[in-house]
């Protein structure tokens, strides 16, 4: 094996332990899709860093809410009224590509009678047309929905924020049909990826729509964009790991490198890096993107962000006519960053040094963890994910064991299982028992049934211990104490 080859192999391995391997990647993703299964009042996509896999500094759950009391199609034509929603179409006739107004069908403008008071505080009034506001839309949640104390204090762009950005809601509308403004990706030329299933079953989840305009645009507070958050997720998760670890280097690179520069702060941004990735990806052959060849690959990303901030040209994946990159620089910051990044580019990645994650990467410690050694992290993700969400822990065990099938899962069900005793309050916290009759026996082989379930920890074992103990069960009391 060359050095180069070598060197590569003892990065990437390097990586799995600093970011994660593919077992602990696996982990991460299924214990949040979990959460999004079978949601009681509406349906969620957990998105950004975490849902993609990813647990860095700085990373934070991003839960896209599907809202159903409207239903998006691309024109009138299109709307189905015997489903369920207030329709709502889109008009991108005056708009910047990615970005939709949202307006009432015609025959609904004269039935007015028929919205909801509240439906109506989020239209914008016209003498023309009924368009959604996207102002008035995050306002109505704000003050409604999300009004429990603590639980989002801002609107932070299109999103509903908890105190310190532990996690945003991004209220969404959902158009269940492909648009035809993203048509052409679809029968675009491309190598071997993203495989032809893949294509299929990412135009069939159709599209979402965040409450947030063009910035600067005339009708901002009117416009929404146009989301391909599921479409994206689809395509990480077809990633290999190979490929997933360069798209962590590079947001690393950014977050703790490049966002150094204090006038440089802010002009990149994550979402930058995935439609990079998403390009080379589909330029590339499968077979570059190899553990012995992570490094060449992540300069590869790297040389093709100086080329498209050179440039001023990074075209959006899925609506291309959407240059991301358009009026981003002014000269003296595009000048800047060019000669920052080719700097940086000329260390490789010993750029990493003055990385807080990675500025240990010289010592190479070559081995690969064993799998799912974090569960710390995991099960972190799992309990803000029950406090985040509408449903109770029985919900989510429920979607755990009805949902999931493989080992891992079942591993990951165990952990669930081993937090049920922090929620479940027991109907006698001092397992006394005040008599012998049958209602006592229900609670005592209730309370029983519920520390068998928490006996995975230390805590409920304790208190399992102590629980027979109270009963006189003392031969079982001995059997475990001891």
């Amino acid at each position: 094996m060359s050095t180069d080859k070598s060197l590569s192999l003892h990065f990437y391995k390097y990586l799995c332990q600093k970011i994660g391997s593919e077992e602990d990647v696996k982990v991460r993703r299924l214990s949040l899709i979990v959460g999004d299964i079978g949601r009681k009042k509406m349906k969620q996509i957990t998105s950004g860093s975490k849902g993609e896999g990813l647990d860095m500094k700085g990373s934070d759950l991003d839960i896209m809410i599907i809202y159903p009391a409207f239903t998006v199609y691309e024109s009138d034509r299109d709307v189905n009224f015997l489903t369920d929603g207030i329709p709502l179409v889109m008009d991108t006739e005056n708009t910047h590509p990615c970005f939709t107004q949202l307006h009432l069908p015609l025959h609904l403008l004269n039935d007015r009678i028929l919205l909801d008071p509240k439906i109506e505080q989020m239209l914008e009034q016209d003498c023309l047309v009924n368009k959604l506001s996207n102002v008035q839309y995050k306002s109505f949640f704000f003050n409604n929905i999300f009004s429990v104390p603590g639980k989002v204090t801002t609107i932070h762009g299109p999103c509903l924020s908890s105190p310190e950005g532990a996690y945003d809601y991004a209220m969404c509308l959902k158009c269940d049909k492909w648009i035809s403004l993203a048509q052409s990706w679809v029968s675009s030329p491309r190598t071997t990826w993203p495989a032809p299933e893949l294509i299929t079953k990412i135009t069939s989840c159709g599209v979402l729509f965040v409450p947030i305009g063009c910035k600067g645009s005339l009708q901002e507070n009117l416009e929404w964009r146009i989301s391909f958050s599921v479409a994206e997720k689809f395509l990480i998760f077809s990633f290999s790991h190979t490929q997933l670890l360069c798209y962590a280097l590079l947001k690393i690179f950014l977050k703790e490198i490049v966002d150094n520069h204090e006038d440089l702060k802010g002009l990149l941004c994550s979402y930058f890096l995935k439609t990079l990735v998403f390009w080379i990806s589909e330029e590339s052959d499968p077979s570059i993107w190899k553990p012995d060849n992570i490094i060449p690959c992540f300069m590869t990303c790297l040389k093709r962000l100086i080329y498209c901030v050179e440039y001023s040209t990074l075209l959006h994946y899925f609506i291309p006519d959407n240059n991301l990159f358009y009026m981003r620089f002014n000269i003296d910051l595009k000048h800047k960053m060019t000669n920052t990044l080719k700097n940086l580019y000329q260390q490789g990645i010993n750029c990493y040094v003055n990385s807080e994650t990675l500025n240990d990467f010289t010592s190479l410690n070559c081995e690969i963890p064993v799998p799912f050694t974090n569960q710390t992290s995991v099960k972190a993700d799992i309990l803000a994910l029950i406090s985040s969400t509408d449903k109770t822990p029985k919900h989510l065990l429920y979607n755990m064991l009805h949902c999931c099938k493989t080992d891992l899962a079942r591993r990951i069900f165990t952990i669930f299982l081993s937090q049920a005793h922090h929620q479940f309050e027991l109907q006698d916290s001092n397992f006394q028992q005040r008599s012998n009759n049958k209602h006592q026996y229900y609670k005592y082989k209730n309370n029983l049934g519920k520390l068998l379930i928490s006996s995975t920890t230390i805590p409920g074992w304790l208190m399992l211990v102590s629980f027979f103990y109270v009963h006189k069960q003392y031969l079982l009391y001995i059997n475990i104490h001891y």
